[in-house]
């Protein structure tokens, strides 16, 4: 017998409008050019060191790719970002499912960031209707038409729309699911995304939806340069599972499109790419190793080996062990840092950088000037 379940029909959504909130972006965004906050003298050789990688890579037509956590949007850094993708140094960004929405947030409010404590004690927290429903129907949408996760977010951002299908379009795309594989998977995605359709009454053609702050948005500014933005989620992890457009086959069909586009640039790697990893304790050394396993079979069967990449790991804990040597011995603290360890088992050569990602990402941007 199935277990019950709560229905989220039921739970009462506010307008995003009246949510107090902790970041403007206009007011808390942080330019291109801004200095950094000064570092000790073996930090500015390492983020030297990956200026260099990073050149070097792109010289050998190697990708740059760049995982960051959520607080790397949340800090505003969102222009530094594109900055970065539009002079043609990172080939690759991805995050988890909260950088996705604190990104949308301030593209569509200009704001981001609610007090959690305060709004899960009176039973509001995440219940906003325009983030829940958007992003939801982002997904669906850009699902049913091929994208990732990330990718259709950017697209909803940078064209300022959904286009909804017809349910006669969606119906015969069902009916086709016997025809071949891919009119089958076709049609699976029409069945994910007709129910929503209908649940919320939407009329087919063109939705307006303006986001006043678009240029702050780096998934915007990804899907209008053509570059991966890939997001990693978590089911249940974030505020948009809360929202009754929420649907799982719709979140597994696009972050899958999503971890495949990831892991066939981490393939990429071989030929002296650079990988980031930023403020990203769990989501990007798990989903890294992964797709280094991939690649690297792929890599053995061809008679060759990835082992040429460069690894650059950012986050605010110190340690003081020397990753160069190996792991550490279980007695130690620094054994504990998970994404240390993770990407010291990585292959190629891996450095680690403790500092703040505004002070990284600024520092790194003046380097590569």
């Amino acid at each position: 017998m199935p277990h019950p379940q709560l229905d989220r029909s039921q739970l009462k959504f506010r307008p995003l409008a009246d949510r107090a909130n902790k970041l403007r972006i206009e007011r808390d965004h942080v330019a291109p050019g801004t200095p950094s906050g000064p570092m000790p003298a073996e930090s500015a050789a390492l983020v030297a060191e990956s200026a260099a990688r990073i050149r070097a890579a792109r010289a050998a037509g190697a990708p740059v790719m760049l995982t960051f956590g959520a607080h790397a949007i949340k800090n505003g850094l969102g222009p530094v970002l594109i900055d970065l993708m539009e002079r043609g140094w990172i080939q690759h960004l991805a995050t988890n499912g909260a950088g996705i929405i604190h990104d949308w947030e301030f593209a569509f409010l200009g704001q981001s960031s609610e007090d959690v404590r305060a709004n899960v004690a009176r039973g509001e927290f995440g219940m906003w209707q325009e983030t829940g429903f958007h992003l939801n129907l982002a997904l669906a949408l850009g699902a049913h038409d091929g994208l990732g996760y990330g990718e259709s977010v950017g697209r909803m951002i940078q064209t300022e729309q959904h286009h909804i299908p017809s349910r006669e379009q969606l119906l015969a795309e069902i009916a086709k699911a016997g025809d071949s594989a891919h009119a089958a998977e076709k049609a699976a995605a029409a069945a994910d995304l007709l129910p929503l359709l209908e649940k919320f009454d939407l009329t087919p053609g063109r939705m307006s939806l303006a986001h006043p702050f678009r240029k702050y948005s780096v998934q915007a500014a990804a899907y209008r340069l053509g570059i991966p933005f890939t997001s990693h989620p978590m089911f249940g992890h974030d505020i948009i599972y809360e929202h009754p457009m929420n649907c799982g086959a719709v979140i597994g069909r696009a972050a899958q499109r999503d971890f495949l586009a990831f892991a066939a640039n981490v393939a990429k790697l071989e030929v002296g790419g650079v990988y980031m990893s930023v403020g990203s304790a769990v989501m990007s050394p798990m989903v890294f190793e992964k797709s280094m396993s991939m690649a690297q079979n792929l890599a053995l069967q061809a008679g060759g080996k990835l082992d040429k990449h460069f690894i650059l790991v950012v986050d605010l804990a110190p340690s003081r062990w020397d990753w160069s040597k190996g792991e550490p011995p279980m007695e130690s603290p620094e054994y504990y840092l998970r994404y240390c360890k993770s990407f010291s088992r990585m292959g190629g050569t891996m450095r680690y950088l403790s500092a703040d990602n505004r002070d990284f990402l600024l520092a790194l941007s003046a380097a590569l000037a």
